[in-house]
């Protein structure tokens, strides 16, 4: 996958940015402005849930807050965050998260070959505030929590194995976790206005019992080159780990976090950033910042992120206009889909099913703005491969 340097940018009709600049695999050259709606189109009139999507999908409703799981007898969890599905024989599996205090913790949901929902579930109990998390490639589900000196905890998707508290990987208000196995180590983001961005080297990789905290060190700027140095006392006690090593990088709110082809990105919502650090050449620069834009923003309260096999990034908004926006290989950033009528919820979890075609998805409150008015959605069709 290759993807530009954000060094300009335009938007085109209200809805459409493209970004262009020096590739940063390859030599310098100008991009050309995409004009349009995307790559899948404009975006159609609500359907009967209310959410607008391109000609060619569909939507369903899975779940929602308080409310049994058709099927089942499972009563679906409140303020539904953070997500991940995972190959189940011929079906899958989709986990999603608790964000609420305390009693948080996690869910999932399983899906026959057909898509038919066959069970739900407890993954994860007695928790706090469990907002978005990371999928690892053994098939767990890092949850993490989103307070003061929260911790990251290890489960098992199928509700077989108990839940394990991972305190080697830190002590901070964690957001998100992304999987890097060609240097066997996981990303973290921290959600506060000072950030820190890290990384957790396992003694063994597969195995999070024990390691290295390590966090990013760089200038101030919005590019440039980075390293990463051990954080002393991952425990954040009685110094925060985002103050214990000089000249860490700070971030304002970091969010939603993923790896692929030797790249991580990860989201500041104080900011509206989505920042991009090439782990081959240890450089950073901006993926999309709506600052630089000039117009309306085609994305803003940037927060859960997730790529699909195309190589497209697909952007979660909390609040904003409630859209799920994809930003190309190509650098364009369009809506994929918007929700309406939920002005005062947010959208998270974006998860695809094994074989690409479904993307999973909640919006946090729903119409009630409530932490007990969630919805899990599904959305079905023609996705670029």
């Amino acid at each position: 996958m290759e993807r530009r340097s954000l060094l300009r940018a335009a938007v085109l009709g209200g809805s459409t940015a493209a970004f262009g600049g020096s590739l940063w695999r390859g030599a310098a050259h100008a991009a050309p402005a995409q004009p349009g709606p995307g790559p899948y189109g404009p975006l159609s009139a609500p359907d009967t849930n209310g959410i607008r999507l391109p000609a060619g999908f569909t939507s369903r409703v899975v779940a929602r807050s308080g409310q049994t799981v058709p099927g089942t007898s499972y009563t679906w969890h409140n303020a539904p965050d953070g997500g991940a599905c995972y190959v189940d024989g011929s079906g899958w599996i989709y986990v999603s998260n608790s964000e609420i205090n305390p009693s948080g913790g996690a869910s999932a949901v399983r899906f026959s070959a057909t898509g038919s929902i066959t069970a739900a579930y407890r993954i994860l109990s007695s928790t706090r505030q469990n907002c978005a998390g990371g999928k690892t490639p053994w098939n767990t589900w890092l949850s993490c929590e989103e307070v003061s000196s929260g911790y990251v905890y290890e489960t098992d998707p199928w509700g077989t194995k108990a839940a394990v508290r991972r305190d080697a990987m830190g002590r901070f208000k964690h957001e998100a976790a992304a999987a890097d196995p060609v240097r066997k180590v996981i990303y973290l983001t921290e959600d506060e206005t000072n950030g820190r961005f890290y990384r957790f080297v396992p003694t063994a990789w597969g195995d999070l019992s024990s390691g290295t905290l390590q966090v990013m060190v760089a200038g101030t700027g919005t590019s440039g080159s980075f390293t990463w140095a051990n954080v002393p006392d991952p425990d954040g006690s009685p110094t925060a780990t985002r103050s214990q090593v000089s000249g860490s990088k700070s971030f304002d709110g970091g969010e939603g976090c993923h790896y692929a082809d030797d790249t991580v990105w990860f989201t500041t919502k104080g900011d509206n950033r989505v920042w991009q650090l090439n782990l081959l050449s240890n450089t950073y620069e901006l993926a999309y910042d709506d600052s630089l834009v000039s117009g309306t923003a085609p994305l803003t309260g940037v927060d859960n992120i997730t790529g699909s096999a195309s190589g497209d990034l697909f952007v979660a908004e909390d609040g904003g206009t409630m859209e799920i926006c994809v930003i190309t290989p190509d650098d364009v950033v369009a809506p994929f889909l918007r929700v309406d009528g939920q002005s005062a919820s947010e959208i998270t979890g974006p998860a695809f099913s094994p074989d690409g075609t479904r993307l999973y998805f909640s919006s946090q409150r729903g119409t009630s703005g409530s932490s007990s008015g969630g919805i899990t959605y599904e959305v079905r069709g023609p996705f670029r491969a």
